[in-house]
C-alpha cells in the first residue's frame, strides 16, 4: 500500500504532516495580503472611551469572559434570541478580542442598554437577586473601589502604538473624560466635548454614587456600550450590495 511508508515511519510522516499544514496555512493566508482591508468598515464604530476602556480592563481583569462570550453566531436560533450577528469590525479595537463560544451565562454582545444602571449594578452586586438560578459570583466591592485612571492616557497612547486611532486631543482629555462620563451632570466634565469625540457613550452616574468614580462605573458604562454602536435597521453588509 502506499501509504506503508507513513504509517511505519514516524519521521516521514512528520515531514508530510508538516508539509500538508503549510500548504493549507498558505492556501489560507496568502489571499489575505492581497486584500487592503480584511475587516469590513461599519459605520458607528469607534474607539472605547476612556471610561469604558477601563471598564473593559475590569471585565477582562475578574474573568468575564470566562462564562461570557461576546459573539453571537450567523444561526437563527442565536439571532432571534440574542440579535443582529456579530460583525468583525465591531472588536476592531478589542485588544484582545472577546469572542469565545463559553456560554455558562448569556452572550453579552447586545446586553448594551437591555437593561438600567440599576440592574446592572444589582446584579454584580448580588446576581441571584435579579436572577435566582444564576451561578455568577458576586462583586459588590467594585462599587466601593474607586477607579484608578490617573495614568488612562498613557493607555490610550499604548492602544494608538497598535492601531487604534485615539487622536492627540482624545489622550489630553483622557482623564477629564473619564470623569465626565462618569460623573454626568452632577460632575464639572465638558459632556458635550465628550460626546463629540465619542458618540454614544452613555453618560450619568452608573453606581449610584455621583460624588465618586468606582470600579463599578467603568464596568456598568463598558457593558450599556456592547452592540450599540452599529444601526442595524440600516446597516446592509459590504457583500450584499456590490
Amino acid at each position: 500500500m502506499k501509504h506503508e511508508i507513513f504509517e511505519k515511519n514516524v519521521i516521514i510522516l512528520s515531514i508530510g504532516i508538516l508539509i500538508t499544514v503549510a500548504i493549507g496555512g498558505l492556501v489560507q493566508l496568502v489571499p489575505l495580503f492581497t486584500m487592503e482591508q480584511t475587516i469590513e468598515k461599519v459605520d458607528g464604530v469607534r474607539p472605547y472611551s476612556p471610561l469604558e476602556l477601563a471598564g473593559r480592563d475590569i471585565y477582562v481583569r475578574e474573568g468575564c469572559y470566562l462564562c461570557h462570550s461576546q459573539q453571537i453566531r450567523p444561526f437563527r436560533d442565536e439571532v432571534e434570541r440574542y440579535g443582529h450577528y456579530s460583525l468583525a469590525a465591531e472588536s476592531m479595537y478589542d485588544h484582545p478580542f472577546q469572542w469565545g463560544s463559553k456560554r455558562t451565562g448569556p452572550d453579552l454582545a447586545r446586553v448594551g442598554g437591555k437593561y438600567s444602571n440599576d440592574w446592572h449594578v444589582a446584579h454584580l452586586v448580588n446576581p441571584q437577586s435579579v436572577v435566582p438560578e444564576s451561578v455568577m459570583p458576586q462583586y459588590p466591592f467594585l462599587a466601593q473601589k474607586d477607579l484608578k485612571f490617573d495614568k488612562i492616557a498613557g493607555h490610550l497612547k499604548t492602544l494608538r502604538v497598535v492601531g487604534t486611532p485615539y487622536s492627540d486631543e482624545q489622550i489630553e482629555n483622557a482623564v477629564a473624560d473619564v470623569k465626565a462620563q462618569a460623573m454626568g451632570e452632577a460632575g464639572e466634565g465638558d459632556t458635550e466635548a465628550l460626546l463629540a469625540r465619542y458618540p454614544k457613550a452613555k453618560i450619568g452616574d452608573f453606581d449610584g454614587n455621583p460624588g465618586r468614580v468606582t470600579e463599578m462605573d467603568a464596568l456598568v458604562a463598558y457593558l450599556q456600550l456592547l452592540g450599540t454602536l452599529v444601526d442595524f435597521t440600516t446597516f446592509k453588509p459590504e457583500l450584499a450590495h456590490r
